[in-house]
């Protein structure tokens, strides 16, 4: 789970491998769909993404 970390009036967000590789098989995931960058750029903009915290 992802972990924010407050320091010095910055957030810091800690992230699991197994954060980093959820991120990774969902893009990997999205990609296909599309025939350019700037398309991949357009949709991720659009959606969102959770990331559960740690507490």
């Amino acid at each position: 789970m992802a972990r924010i970390i407050e320091s010095g009036g910055r957030r810091i967000i800690k992230m699991s491998v197994d954060d980093i590789i959820s991120i990774v098989q969902d893009y990997q995931r999205i990609v296909p769909r599309f025939s350019s960058a700037e398309e991949v750029r357009n949709y991720l903009s659009d959606t969102v993404i959770f990331i559960p915290e740690e507490i």
